[in-house]
């Protein structure tokens, strides 16, 4: 009894190709084992650590300068950053040649294609992810379990020193604009102390507020003294019997304090005409001077901070030597070609057996 359009016809036609099904599929089972115990034995080792934050490295945080809370993990682009330099080229490179890649990938040097060859293998052996916890996970395999480990170790210690690179190269960028700016400053202040010293030199002021005081004392007691002689001088001439001696005397004393109050009065003035142009210049300097301070003790702190070392990562776990393969999966791989013999098999006989009865050749000759 036929029982072509049902299942039943199907698993009729499947019993009767029975043998070439298993046939095939014993094959399939067979030539599988065959090929994986040939295929290449690896080994994965892995290392876990976060990305830490940059402030870790400020100066502010090291010198106590800020209120603001420290922050010890790095946030979103502190860890963008790290998975940028984990597949960098320079960081591919530097493993590549440390670990002579090349002699243990057995890639012939003399091709032209074989840095393309060497990191197109080492591509494929070595993966960066994000965990679900905002961790990255560095990952090596190969053949040689030792050599996964140390590859991976190496790579996050590289990591390291490369993260820590950009933020000193960015610090001595800092340093250089400082030390500019600096010498800059030292130069106007130099300037500056020129020209109050020549403004101090030309007026004679140096002390604006005790000066003030005392030229001003000065003078009122030279004009007192003035006004005392001249009203003894003028007695003294209309007055008789007073020698003539004692009116020259008067007279001198009368003029000497007539020019020491001309003297006094000068300097005073021109100790008013350069009064208000030296408080600034004063003024300007001690902010010039302070401001300098403050740079040179900025600069002090961001060049200790340059030359200390700070953890660029939080180590979680180092990657330790494996004990068990990562793949090939032998038993998972010869269980997914034996299905698949069986499926290609049975789906090829019942092909066959459907169409067994239509005329190939009058259909490939058609005109």
């Amino acid at each position: 009894m036929e029982y072509k359009d049902s299942l039943l016809g199907v698993l009729q036609t499947l019993f009767k190709w029975k043998k070439p099904i298993l046939f095939t599929t014993l094959i399939g089972a067979v030539g599988s084992i065959l090929i994986v115990l040939l295929l290449p034995v690896y080994y994965q080792s892995t290392t876990i650590f976060y990305a830490a934050s940059p402030d870790l490295a400020m100066p502010e945080r090291m010198f106590g300068t800020t209120n603001e809370a420290m922050e010890y993990y790095g946030e979103d682009e502190d860890i963008d950053r790290m998975m940028t330099i984990a597949t960098s080229n320079e960081l591919a490179e530097y493993l590549i040649r440390t670990f002579n890649l090349y002699e243990h990938y057995d890639i012939d040097t003399t091709k032209l294609k074989a840095p393309y060859y060497v990191r197109l293998k080492f591509d494929k052996l070595y993966k960066v992810q994000k965990t679900k916890y905002d961790a990255i996970q560095l990952s090596v395999e190969d053949q040689d379990k030792e050599m996964a480990a140390a590859i991976a170790n190496a790579a996050r210690i590289k990591i390291d020193e490369f993260a820590q690179r950009l933020i000193k190269s960015s610090q001595m960028e800092l340093l250089n604009a400082y030390d500019s700016n600096i010498k800059e400053k030292e130069r106007q202040l130099h300037e500056l102390n020129d020209s109050l010293r020549t403004i101090r030199s030309k007026y004679g002021v140096y002390n604006t507020e005790t000066q003030s005081e005392l030229l001003a004392t000065l003078l009122a007691e030279s004009d007192a003294k003035l006004s005392n002689s001249q009203a003894r001088l003028d007695v003294f001439q209309h007055s008789p019997g007073v020698l003539r001696d004692t009116i020259t005397n008067l007279k001198a004393t009368v003029q000497g304090g007539q020019k020491e109050v001309a003297a006094l009065e000068e300097r005073l003035d021109k100790f008013n005409q350069g009064m208000a142009t030296v408080e600034v210049l004063v003024q300007v300097h001690a902010e010039a001077s302070k401001q300098l301070g403050e740079d040179k003790e900025r600069y002090k702190q961001i060049k200790t901070a340059q030359e200390s070392p700070f953890p660029a990562i939080h180590l979680v776990e180092t990657a330790a030597i494996p004990i068990i393969k990562s793949r090939p999966k032998r038993s998972v791989l010869v269980m997914a070609i034996t299905v698949l013999s069986f499926l290609f098999s049975a789906i090829g006989v019942l092909i066959l057996d459907t169409y067994k009865d239509v005329n190939w050749k009058s259909i490939v000759h058609a005109r």
